[in-house]
């Protein structure tokens, strides 16, 4: 990224993610609905230098609350991470997200992998939750978050899903340290049939 990007953080939770991309020179826009959070952020920013300030700012909403404050093209990328699986209309959400994306705008999305649930459970031995996992009706929220679901919702609001990766297929995120570790769990997120079994997926589109 050669240039200062117009960042949109929809979900901000503890702010780190938008932080760092302040600090390497964008302009960043976050959007956080829980009240001690969003304070949490904005008493961290008071620490950051005057520059980094300038170019960051927190709002209280959702990712279902971009109409309500940005118009269509405003922003150069949009996150949308742990979002979808927590709002009660993921797809009036995902295309909030997209509507405020300019032309080739990447949308970056990261959301719970619903077709593997059962895969954690019976890797940890545990029979009686990996059994629930294959049995239990998905619900219509998780019917929607299929990778083939949301490739189709892409296409028809005019993002395009470009890639997708696995994230966490041998171990969470927090758990895989060390050079060797975090070598396989890189390579193993962009192979199939690893990247199909991991604990979350991470999904960019382009604004066509």
């Amino acid at each position: 990224m050669g240039r200062r990007l117009r960042v949109l953080d929809a979900g901000l939770g503890d702010g780190a993610q938008a932080l760092r991309l302040a600090r390497a020179g964008h302009e960043v826009t976050g959007l956080e609905s829980d009240p001690a959070r969003l304070a949490a952020v904005e008493a961290a920013l008071r620490d950051e230098p005057e520059g980094i300030r300038a170019r960051f700012r927190a709002l209280s909403g959702g990712g279902q609350d971009t109409g309500a404050h940005f118009l269509p093209g405003t922003f150069d990328v949009v996150l949308g991470h742990d979002v979808l699986d927590r709002t009660r209309d993921p797809d009036s959400t995902l295309a909030g997200l997209a509507r405020v994306l300019d032309a080739r705008g990447l949308l970056s999305l990261v959301l719970p992998n619903v077709a593997a649930r059962a895969m954690r459970p019976g890797l940890s031995g545990d029979w009686a939750g990996a059994h629930a996992a294959l049995v239990t009706e998905p619900a219509e929220s998780d019917r929607f978050l299929r990778l083939e679901t949301l490739t189709s919702f892409l296409a028809r609001i005019g993002v395009p899903m470009e890639r997708w990766y696995g994230v966490g297929v041998f171990a969470a995120h927090d758990t895989a340290t060390g050079a060797e570790a975090l070598d396989v769990e890189e390579r193993a997120c962009r192979m199939d049939p690893y990247r199909g079994v991991a604990r979350s997926l991470h999904l960019f589109g382009v604004r066509g």
